[in-house]
């Protein structure tokens, strides 16, 4: 007999007729021999339709307010489904979330759950009742007893938040998609179905589809080792595993505010290899690393800055036994990268540095979290760490350092982000955690993501110093800012006696003006250039555990693009990502470029209910 928690959204219990096909579900799922949690959303578009009135009768209606009335959609839906369980002689019990005892913090319309405490849901499970529990709500911790909510994604967080509580095998997440696909069906109709995927990879495609599974929610699955599964309430098909390794031990107070770090990692055996003035135009990464991946050489970060005038930087790092053949194949072709449409323009120059070494800080929590990564450059900039690389991706954040500071740089990360020196650096496991599952083969590339949604600011003429990034990004932290792509030139050139780097990241594009306002006005005072603001561009991603190890991935990438004539103006890279920012008007042109290059595509097409 298994312990099972089921969520269904709101399109799963729009209607009378689909609460009673739930509850048909529900009842199968109990005569097999389970225990049964069932987490609902709000019937259909209800929470829409509360937030209309809402601002019919105040146009900036208390947060408090709006939690008590949001909060009302979920208990018309778990009274309802708990009524169709009984009509079928299953005994059923509806509990709003204050009563199943989540416990928040006292933050109206986005609080975090703190702990839940399952004394009264255990007791009626081990009755025979399955317990139906409104998601997306709980209760506040300071005394007052005030109804919260959790926000965006809220009833799957609730879900796999009782699911970690009660330690449930699984976790069941029904909706109205047959599982996580490889892209989004909207653009590729052939997008496939993928069986399963680890917590890793689906962080990492959080802008993914159709957005079937909230970030938070596989933040605390892959915190606690809870098995997810996505499935259509429609049908009876498998859907999607998502899977974990099962962690140690930790504790299930502060369950959604555990720290954002869990790890600090590093690498000393690195080299760097950066080709400077390489042209801005297509074809020109897909040439280079084509030729790297020929060579057989494994490429471990990659980033491709943005530079003033027509010409990129592209820098890479490779492991110290290899570096000879990446030298090689970058001396033998940079000549040849000269600009066809100015052979007069400067040829590429090849740039080899030794005693380098890779710092990062690795984990879920740090997803929409603005201060993360100002917390890690301000540590480093204390430590008189300066920084010559940065690369981001969803759960980590990668700096490449000068070798002799290394020590003191991860004791400096260790010290600041409170994690045990004896914590063995983590992996991006494929390992399984679903029952009676073998272990996958793991494709090189699960799935493409298309992020239509951010802006790119770039700084230009930034002091090149320890402390520069701490203070830019301290500012946007801040201001609650995320910055998800960070990118540093590499080509440093001495103004006024100082050595200046040229900088560039991305932010959602709605952040975005108010982030260059910010910074334009502080840009003098902190000796920065001129602070740039473009809106046109999309950010384009391939993920997937199989591409640790895996020569030639990042070539056929940006080899898709080259035939398609896209231009790739930013490249970064983690171990199972690699994105790439070009301009918006060839966003989704280049997701359906890089989908067919992968051979993602599948017979069957998809349609996504409106």
């Amino acid at each position: 007999m298994a312990l099972i928690v089921q969520k269904y959204g709101g399109t799963s219990v729009g209607s009378v007729e689909r609460i009673q096909a739930v509850a048909q579900r529900v009842y199968k799922t109990v005569k097999a021999g389970n225990s049964l949690v069932v987490v609902v959303s709000a019937m259909g578009k209800t929470t829409d339709g509360l937030v209309k009135l809402a601002n019919e009768i105040s146009t900036s209606p208390s947060r408090r307010e709006m939690d008590m009335l949001l909060s009302t959609g979920e208990q018309v839906t778990i009274a309802l489904v708990s009524m169709a369980l009984q009509e079928l002689g299953q005994p059923a019990i509806s509990m709003t979330g204050a009563q199943v005892g989540i416990v928040t913090e006292a933050e109206h319309t986005r609080a975090r759950i703190l702990h839940i405490e399952t004394d009264r849901l255990s007791r009626h499970l081990n009755e025979g009742k399955v317990v139906v529990v409104a998601g997306f709500q709980g209760i506040s911790s300071n005394g007052e007893l005030e109804i919260t909510t959790l926000g965006r994604g809220g009833s799957d967080t609730s879900a796999v938040a009782v699911a970690a509580a009660i330690q449930a095998n699984f976790c069941e997440i029904y909706t109205d998609v047959p599982g996580i696909l490889t892209t989004d069906p909207r653009l590729v109709p052939e997008a496939q179905l993928i069986d399963e995927i680890t917590c890793n990879e689906m962080l990492e495609l959080a802008s993914l589809g159709a957005k079937v599974l909230h970030p938070r929610a596989v933040e605390i699955a892959r915190n606690y080792g809870v098995p997810l599964v996505v499935r259509s309430s429609w049908t009876d098909d498998p859907g999607t595993w998502v899977t974990s390794l099962k962690p140690q031990g930790r504790s299930l107070v502060n369950l959604e505010i555990a720290r954002p770090v869990d790890n600090v990692e590093f690498d000393t055996d690195q080299a760097k290899v950066s080709l400077l003035r390489v042209p801005d135009k297509p074809g020109v990464a897909a040439r280079l690393f084509g030729e790297i991946s020929r060579q057989k050489v494994d490429v471990d970060l990659i980033i491709q800055s943005i530079h003033e005038g027509n010409s990129n930087d592209i820098a890479f790092t490779v492991t110290t036994p290899i570096l000879k053949r990446a030298e090689a194949v970058a001396a033998a072709i940079a000549p040849a990268l000269r600009s066809q449409s100015n052979p007069k323009s400067e040829e590429a120059e090849v740039m080899v540095e030794h005693n380098i070494a890779k710092v990062s800080i690795a984990g879920a929590g740090m997803i929409g979290r603005p201060g993360v990564a100002a917390k890690m450059f301000a540590t480093l900039a204390e430590a008189g760490v300066n920084i010559q690389m940065i690369s981001t991706s969803e759960v980590k954040v990668s700096c490449v350092v000068h070798a002799a500071a290394c020590d003191r740089a991860v004791t400096a990360l260790r010290t600041a982000f409170e994690i045990d020196a004896g914590v063995s650096p983590r992996t991006d496991s494929p390992l399984p955690l679903r029952p009676s599952a073998p272990l996958p083969s793991l494709p090189p590339v699960r799935g493409v993501a298309l992020d239509m949604n951010q802006a790119r600011i770039a700084i230009r003429q930034l002091p090149d110093r320890p402390g520069m990034a701490a203070k830019l990004f301290g500012l946007l932290a801040r201001h609650n800012i995320s910055v998800d792509m960070i990118i540093q030139s590499q080509r440093c050139r001495v103004i006024d006696g100082i050595p200046r780097r040229d900088i560039a990241f991305t932010v959602a594009r709605m952040d975005g003006e108010n982030a260059k306002t910010m910074l334009t006005q502080v840009a003098t005072e902190l000796g920065w250039g001129e602070v740039v603001l473009d809106s046109a561009i999309a950010k384009v991603s391939i993920v997937g555990a199989g591409m640790v190890g895996q020569p030639g991935v990042a070539a056929k990438m940006f080899e898709a693009l080259a035939q398609n004539r896209i231009n790739i103006q930013m490249i970064a890279t983690s171990e199972i990502k690699i994105s790439c920012v070009v301009a918006q008007e060839e966003g989704v042109k280049a997701l359906q470029a890089i989908h067919a290059a992968f051979g993602l595509a599948g017979s069957e097409k998809f349609v996504i209910p409106a």
